[in-house]
């Protein structure tokens, strides 16, 4: 039976060609999440792009399910039983890695202070600032995004450590990668803090109230992971006792943050409402594409495809 490829992929012009340059012999549908029919959906044998986890129950036909983000949580229990299913991990690294970057330097430049100091019309010098170079940053998550974040901080002259579950080798911009249970003997000796670790039961409220205690006094904490890996009301309440130097939080929970959470009044606390990934970034939007299309070219060779979910 032919393939039915059902593309929710924002595709700018020639890429249609492209993917049906792969796999000419199949019936190539392009459509948008928003638009997409129970139709469509059904005869669907192959699907690439975000459609909502809900509609998923109607794809019947589906042998192969590429999600365009790197995050699958949203899908789980949604899927059809026996189909194969990957993510786009890798996609957005370097746009996260560099917003993490940006609110890292902002923060040792005590930028969150100075907008406040602007919008009040006022002129004051805040005195001490920070850099990382001699520092160490250690990296809770050193998958695509925390590698990527690691090699732009080694640039700058940081000694950086990366953090995971099992360790089976070296990894490109970690000077050292240790193990998840080193991380309370470790925190203590970091300059910065970095999460980027998904959502999961081992890692909800993963940096606690006892781990942040645990960093040093001028330590700065930035999140770009799943707002759920860290306690908030305990940072807030951290960084108005004067521990830590400052944070950077791409990720919250809930999200949107609502308007009374006590992270809106933190002084040297910047927040940016989940907007380091995503597609804002066109080599982000079009490494998206081109990692579905050389996963179509291994599923058509019946080739082990990169990026499976378990």
């Amino acid at each position: 039976m032919s393939e039915y490829i059902l593309n929710l992929l924002p595709l700018h012009e020639g890429e249609r060609e492209e993917f049906e340059a792969i796999a000419p012999a199949a019936t190539h549908v392009y459509a948008r999440s928003s638009t997409v029919t129970a139709e469509q959906l059904a005869a669907a044998t192959v699907i690439f792009g975000w459609p909502r986890a809900e509609a998923m129950k109607q794809a019947i036909s589906l042998k192969w399910f590429q999600t365009m983000w790197a995050g699958t949580e949203e899908y789980d229990g949604a899927l059809p039983e026996g189909i194969l299913f990957t993510s786009s991990s890798g996609s957005n690294s370097r746009s996260v890695a560099e917003h993490m970057l940006t609110g890292l330097m902002a923060v040792c430049r005590c930028l969150p202070t100075y907008l406040d100091s602007q919008r009040a019309h006022v002129w004051k010098d805040e005195g001490p600032m920070k850099t990382i170079l001699g520092g160490t940053v250690l990296v809770l998550g050193a998958g695509h995004v925390g590698a990527d974040f690691a090699r732009l901080c080694q640039a700058l002259g940081a000694k950086t450590v990366g953090l995971k579950r099992t360790v089976a080798g070296p990894i490109e911009g970690f000077d050292q990668v240790r193990t998840m249970d080193e991380m309370d003997a470790l925190l203590p000796r970091a300059d910065v803090v970095a999460l980027t670790l998904p959502h999961s039961p081992q890692t909800e409220k993963l940096m606690n109230e006892a781990r942040i205690a645990l960093m040093k006094d001028d330590a700065i904490l930035i999140s770009a992971g799943r707002g759920s890996v860290l306690d908030q009301d305990a940072l807030a309440k951290a960084m108005t006792a004067g521990k830590l130097w400052g944070a950077a939080l791409d990720v919250t929970e809930p999200e949107p943050l609502p308007a009374d959470s006590p992270l809106w009044d933190v002084p040297n606390l910047l927040l940016t409402p989940h907007v380091a990934g995503g597609m804002r970034l066109e080599i982000t939007r079009r490494k998206c594409v081109e990692m579905a299309q050389e996963n179509l070219r291994r599923y058509l060779a019946g080739e082990k495809l990169h990026n499976l979910v378990i």
